[in-house]
């Protein structure tokens, strides 16, 4: 059976226009997106991806094309779509139990629902114990988990990650990447994940697509279906894999 899309990209293009120049950040995008899949945009940095994923989110209006969620239009903010920053922004005077249901107040969501829900989340990302701890005594990485909380618990069809890891040390974010697809086999939603690391993407993806520098335009797709998981990053199929982005693009292999 096939496979449902649920999220279409079609001809996307957008240009910034200044007096000092226009720039042109994405040409001619078009993609789909498969329900529950773990799809990984990947190319080098400044190269339109967040941008891409902005117009996805509803945040950037493209200059051309347009972006379909369940067959229609994406017009602006949509409550079926949530997004993960690589930058958290929590609320330094807020704790994580606060940081997470923030969205669910905002949608006036009872104090009870909304605490029961976030407390599920916190559970799910293994805060449990750390849900009134302010964020200036959390780590990096327990940072980004209240932040994946706080997306999950706005139930959204698709989770948007624009580099939720860049900022972190390798140790924590390898141990980040096995935790995000742990809450993903959990709590299957569409994740779209934005990187400039092939080894992170080779290890994360159902799916990556390749841009170009920018303008990014969609270079090459490729499908890891032939990989197990959990991943193993020393196995023929993955190395292979591994090196055949890195030949087709400067990415650094961090």
């Amino acid at each position: 059976m096939e496979e449902k899309i649920i999220l279409e990209a079609n001809h996307i293009a957008k240009t910034f226009f200044s007096r000092h120049g226009d720039t042109d950040a994405l040409e001619d995008i078009t993609l789909s997106v498969r329900k529950n899949e773990f799809l990984v945009l990947l190319g080098p940095g400044q190269c339109g991806k967040t941008i891409f994923l902005d117009i996805i989110a509803g945040l950037v209006k493209p200059t051309s094309g347009t972006i379909l969620l369940d067959g229609k239009p994406v017009t602006g903010t949509d409550p079926r779509i949530a997004m993960v920053f690589q930058k958290t922004g929590l609320y330094g005077w807020k704790t994580a139990l606060e940081n997470t249901e923030l969205g669910l107040k905002y949608r006036n969501v009872s104090k009870a629902a909304r605490r029961e829900t976030a407390m599920k989340y916190l559970e799910l990302v293994g805060l449990t114990g750390f849900e009134n701890a302010y964020p200036h005594a959390l780590s990096g990485g327990m940072k980004q988990r209240v932040g994946i909380a706080r997306a999950y618990s706005a139930n959204p069809e698709i989770l948007l990650m624009d580099e939720p890891f860049g900022a972190l040390d390798a140790q924590t974010r390898y141990a980040m990447e096995e935790e995000i697809l742990r809450i993903w086999e959990a709590e299957k939603r569409t994740v779209i994940f934005v990187t400039n690391n092939i080894e992170e993407a080779v290890t994360l993806g159902d799916r990556i697509i390749q841009f170009t520098e920018r303008p990014a335009k969609v270079k090459k797709e490729y499908d890891l279906s032939c990989l197990p998981r959990p991943r193993n990053h020393v196995s023929p199929e993955f190395l292979r894999i591994r090196q055949e982005i890195a030949s087709n693009e400067e990415l650094a292999l961090e």
